[in-house]
């Protein structure tokens, strides 16, 4: 391993059922990373969890992607997400919580005469 970077990860739980104008909320949060070209952005549907209600959801697998919980987790700078969580404000006003924590990057080393993309 090569390359060594402190950054940061913006994690956001919310319910694969919270909507953002007509569309899944999460859709959402990826389309702005995208916009604010930050450096990564995934979905993750939970198999099981529970939240400030403390219901436990729990659901068959063929609904889990709808209905069940789900983190959205950015990947970049600090100061970036920083900046981007401020415009998430009118999402999660609504649905969801945000965590962010510093982290260390680790990536391969490439091989020589190729370029990182």
């Amino acid at each position: 391993m090569a390359f060594d970077e402190t950054s940061a990860r913006l994690t956001i739980y919310l319910s694969a059922s919270a909507v953002w104008h007509h569309k899944p909320a999460y859709v959402e949060i990826v389309h702005r990373a995208r916009m604010q070209r930050l450096a990564g952005a995934s979905v993750f549907h939970g198999v099981e969890g529970y939240g400030t209600h403390l219901m436990i959801h729990q659901d068959k697998p063929s609904r889990l992607r709808t209905h069940g919980p789900c983190a959205v987790v950015v990947v970049d700078a600090e100061d970036r997400l920083r900046a981007f969580l401020d415009t998430l404000e009118d999402i999660l006003r609504v649905n969801g919580i945000a965590v962010l924590d510093r982290v260390r990057i680790r990536m391969p080393a490439l091989p020589s005469g190729q370029e990182t993309p």
